[in-house]
């Protein structure tokens, strides 16, 4: 016969025994909770920090790129922006100042806008052959547009009202992400038909004119397109902080040095690059005389000279 020992003794050295064992396991699982807690901590912590990592290179790679001007000589540039969009302006490639004009304009084949200040050869230029080749929409005022389309050979169908404008109007282009300010310029705007012509005589192309370019992500670029100086200069800088001026230098058909470094302190943009000069011997005003003029002034514009096929990362 088989006899249980039910001694308060044994009783107590079980139910102890099994008690141990109870927290034995609840220790086990409080320690393997603790360890798989702590994995999914370093998991998650290690997540964080890898997408807290990638989006600063992203960020870093998007100011890396930032935006470009690129000037091709005379009052020639290129402006390509954070997302890729590419703006040519006054685009005359192939103008004597740039020995690779031919080449350079070989390896435009993608333009999204053409501005153009107003209608005179050297700013018109390659224009047409641009728009032809990668369909670029025409930014200028009306006058100047139904000028180019009807004698100069733009195509029709990429000048239209909706990349028009005139002095005080601001358009907001390709998606927002660039905005086009039209203001005055001194000087005259005439539109003469294309080489081979039957017809070459000069056409009116409305008045003169400038830009004031803002881009998102960017920086606010002011062209000041052929012109004098003129007071109202102050008020486009009251307006917008302007980060780069592309000023005329050249005199004789433009202002000069000393007059364009006034028209600089009217603006107050943080740097200025001097455009418009040596093309053609006429054109006598030089960065030096400019750099000068700036300094007597007071102005506190910093100058950048750019080279022809130089690009600025702004």
């Amino acid at each position: 016969m088989l006899e249980l020992d039910v001694s308060p003794r044994l009783l107590t050295a079980s139910f102890t025994q099994g008690n141990e064992g109870v927290k034995a396991n609840r220790l086990d699982n409080h320690i393997r909770y603790n360890l798989t807690t702590d994995r999914n901590k370093t998991m998650r912590t290690r997540f964080f920090a890898f997408a807290l990592l990638l989006s600063l290179l992203i960020a870093s790679t998007a100011h890396a790129a930032g935006t470009q001007l690129t000037w091709y000589g005379h009052a020639a540039f290129k402006i390509t922006t954070p997302s890729g969009k590419v703006l040519m302006l006054d685009p005359w490639i192939t103008n004597p100042a740039n020995k690779n004009g031919a080449a350079d304009l070989a390896g435009i084949t993608k333009a999204d806008l053409i501005l153009i200040t107003h209608g005179h050869f050297d700013h018109v230029g390659d224009s047409v052959a641009i728009a032809n080749l990668t369909g670029a929409k025409l930014v200028a005022t009306g006058d100047l547009a139904d000028a180019l389309v009807a004698y100069g050979g733009y195509p029709k169908a990429q000048a239209g009202m909706d990349t028009q404008g005139n002095v005080g109007g601001e358009l907001s282009l390709l998606g927002g992400e660039v905005k086009v300010l039209f203001v005055p310029a001194i000087h005259s705007s005439a539109v003469s038909p294309p080489a081979g012509s039957l017809n070459t005589d000069p056409h009116s192309g409305g008045n003169p004119g400038g830009f004031v370019i803002s881009i998102a992500g960017g920086p606010t670029i002011y062209a000041t397109g052929d012109t004098d100086e003129f007071s109202d200069m102050s008020l486009i800088g009251k307006a917008h902080k302007i980060d780069v001026m592309l000023c005329c230098i050249g005199d004789h058909y433009t202002m000069g040095p000393v007059r364009a470094a006034d028209a600089v302190k009217l603006v107050g943009p943080r740097y200025v690059v001097p455009i418009h000069y040596g093309t053609f011997p006429i054109l006598t005003g030089t960065p030096a005389e400019f750099g000068e003029a700036l300094k007597k002034n007071g102005s506190k514009a910093q100058m950048t000279v750019m080279r022809v096929d130089q690009t600025l990362n702004l």
